[in-house]
């Protein structure tokens, strides 16, 4: 396989099973494994074993929806052309499957989009319906690339420089993780009263006469 059409690690990440808990830490809250490092190409690993052993490393992680796995598209489109392959948005983050899925059960009517390898059923006129599938396609034809070009280079570098520290922490808690320990519910400060400005003047019953 061309290195220039498809980067090494790819396969690996799409082989690897995720979500499994980490065999080091497996009494911590964060165990599950759902991070691939893309310098290593070996097996899954959790948080912490991030922070021991993949610190300077090129990470990303993987979420889930639905029980199946899926990537951001803002963290995957730095290192990877995701170009023809339908995305979705799920909890206010677009992300994308890394995986072909079972096909749904087939309703009334005429699908105009679906995937040019399983035919899934898509939303938008995309060619692929996940990276496995776009991995296949390139495989077959050889009409697609992963590799990313200057241009979408440049755009992935700028993407990375707008980011802040608040938006990563508030994208984190929207989509799963993995373990529910990791879920935050939004909170919303409670509306200011009216009645708590200034003390109540205590209202005595009128005086019969």
């Amino acid at each position: 396989m061309d290195t220039m059409l498809v980067p090494p690690w790819l396969e690996p990440l799409l082989n690897t099973p995720f979500f499994n808990v980490c065999r080091i830490h497996g009494d911590a809250a964060r165990s599950e494994c759902n991070m691939f490092c893309l310098d290593c190409n070996g097996d899954a690993f959790c948080f912490y074993c991030r922070s021991s052993r993949h610190k300077d490393h090129q990470v990303i992680q993987i979420r889930r929806s639905s029980y199946h796995d899926v990537v951001r598209v803002a963290e995957i489109q730095k290192v990877l052309n995701i170009s023809g392959v339908q995305t979705y948005v799920i909890n206010s983050a677009r992300v994308l499957f890394l995986n072909e899925r079972p096909q749904p059960k087939s309703g009334k009517g005429v699908v105009a989009h679906i995937c040019e390898i399983c035919g899934r059923s898509l939303l938008d006129p995309f060619r692929f319906c996940s990276l496995g599938c776009k991995l296949v396609g390139i495989k077959r034809n050889g009409d697609a690339s992963f590799a990313l070009d200057a241009k979408n280079e440049a755009s992935a570098m700028e993407g990375m420089s707008r980011r802040s520290v608040s938006s990563r922490h508030h994208q984190e808690e929207e989509l799963r993780e993995g373990s529910q320990q990791d879920m935050y519910p939004a909170t919303s400060s409670p509306p200011a009263s009216n009645t708590r400005r200034r003390k109540g003047i205590p209202h005595r019953a009128p005086f019969g006469s």
